[in-house]
């Protein structure tokens, strides 16, 4: 019976770890940490919660079914309408929005500073990134060696430097947390971790982590398994002290850019303040891999998932792919989040509830008597959500401003939780 090799083991924990990197993860913790203050650790402890507990959970879900598919994770809900949740899923974190999103925004956190803010400067730097991205996905099987083995290895090299500075340099002093981390940090922690929407990105991982594992000759299912938990868990503790450094340098950060507007603020302004002049070399050579890398992970899934479904080939879907996302990447960063956090924000409640409950799948008499009436109401309350995140929010009635935590984005989660007990004791009921 086939197995990994140790080193490939840790090169598919590397992987995975790095398929989550993205530039928001690195910009978004800092932000948190200088607005929390003296509550930081409060508030790490329950962005920690969200933001790796729920990718972690998902890939945990999705190594347990066949080809880590979305699709035969929620099954139970239908065969229609499993296909169209995981087909909204790709899109929605592949070319329509994400994998362009990659594009821009390292471009603009990394690049424009030396190439300038005009449309020609974004078209040429995309083009040159997605030929490479394009590149590298038309070979699926081989993603072990080139983002396990090589890309992934640099990219935490790079992480680990920034992370080693930050526990080098002193933090001088907190100071008094803002906002909603006054007097809620545990939650409003939560809820940024749970708004990082990696998640939904998990969920499209699982297909590329299963390939990455029988690519090298591993037929076994519950092998397969195996090696996909221990690849959460070695890229969940990787994110956990990540998270936690990047913590400590929006802490440090108060002493020379205090109330800054963002976390690329804060990046920039701290390896300015770290390595000199060099630090911004370092920080684009950092976005850039960070964003490639996950770009890669995304494309490749998708195209593994569209050629499953479509019969194209698999490089005719990784041109169409990688081209359409050069479009919608040239639309611009800020138009691209005005369309995409909409959509994003519908999705993610169903996502959340079918991962849950796909752990308890065994343990139902019927499996659809629970998971469809659930799914349905938090899509329901998913795409009540999606309109308050858009242009048509004032069409939103006033009254569902005002369910219970719906400032936390999580009206969701009470009407799910309720349904969910409801059809469990019906489906208990009868044999």
């Amino acid at each position: 019976m086939k197995k990994l090799s140790v080193r490939d083991i840790f090169a598919l924990g590397f992987m995975t770890f790095a398929l989550f990197i993205g530039a928001g993860n690195i910009i978004f913790p800092p932000i948190v940490a200088q607005q929390a203050g003296d509550h930081v650790w409060y508030a790490a402890f329950g962005f920690l919660l969200t933001g790796v507990g729920l990718p972690v959970i998902t890939i945990m879900a999705l190594s347990k079914v066949k080809e880590g598919s979305i699709e035969n994770l929620s099954s139970p809900i239908g065969k229609m309408a499993s296909l169209i949740l995981t087909v909204i899923c790709y899109l929605s974190v592949g070319p329509l929005f994400a994998t362009p999103r990659t594009a821009t925004v390292s471009y603009e956190l990394g690049f424009s500073a030396y190439l300038g803010e005009s449309a020609q400067s974004l078209f040429l730097y995309s083009l040159i990134y997605f030929v490479i991205v394009g590149v590298v996905s038309l070979y699926p099987n081989k993603l072990l060696d080139t983002i396990g083995h090589v890309l992934a290895p640099i990219k935490i090299v790079a992480l680990a430097i920034l992370c080693i500075t930050t526990i080098a340099l002193p933090v001088m002093g907190t100071s008094p947390a803002i906002k909603n981390y006054v007097s809620s940090p545990v939650s409003e922690g939560l809820i940024n971790g749970y708004l990082t929407m990696d998640t939904l990105g998990a969920l499209v991982f699982g297909i590329v982590i299963v390939q990455a594992i029988t690519s090298r000759g591993v037929t076994d299912r519950k092998l397969i398994t195996r090696y996909a938990i221990i690849a959460s868990i070695m890229a969940g503790i990787g994110l956990t002290a990540l998270y936690l450094c990047l913590f400590r340098l929006g802490l440090q950060s108060h002493e020379f850019i205090p109330n800054a507007a963002n976390g690329a603020v804060i990046l920039h302004a701290y390896v300015q303040h770290a390595f000199g002049n060099i630090g911004s070399v370092f920080l684009g050579a950092l976005i850039f891999i960070a964003c490639m890398v996950t770009a890669i992970g995304l494309t490749c899934a998708c195209a593994e998932y569209f050629h499953k479904i479509t019969k194209l080939p698999y490089k005719v879907l990784v041109f169409l792919l990688v081209g359409f996302a050069f479009i919608v990447s040239n639309l611009g960063l800020t138009k691209l989040i005005e369309v995409s956090v909409p959509m994003l924000t519908a999705i993610y409640p169903p996502a959340i509830v079918i991962i849950f409950m796909s752990f308890l799948v065994n343990f139902f008499n019927r499996p659809k008597v629970v998971f469809m009436p659930v799914t349905a109401v938090a899509t329901v309350f998913g795409i009540i959500e999606g309109l308050k995140a858009s242009a048509l929010k004032d069409y939103v009635p006033h009254v569902l401003n005002h369910l219970p935590l719906a400032d936390q984005n999580l009206d969701w989660l009470i009407p799910s939780v309720v349904v969910f007990i409801i059809t469990l004791i019906l489906d208990k009921s009868r044999k």
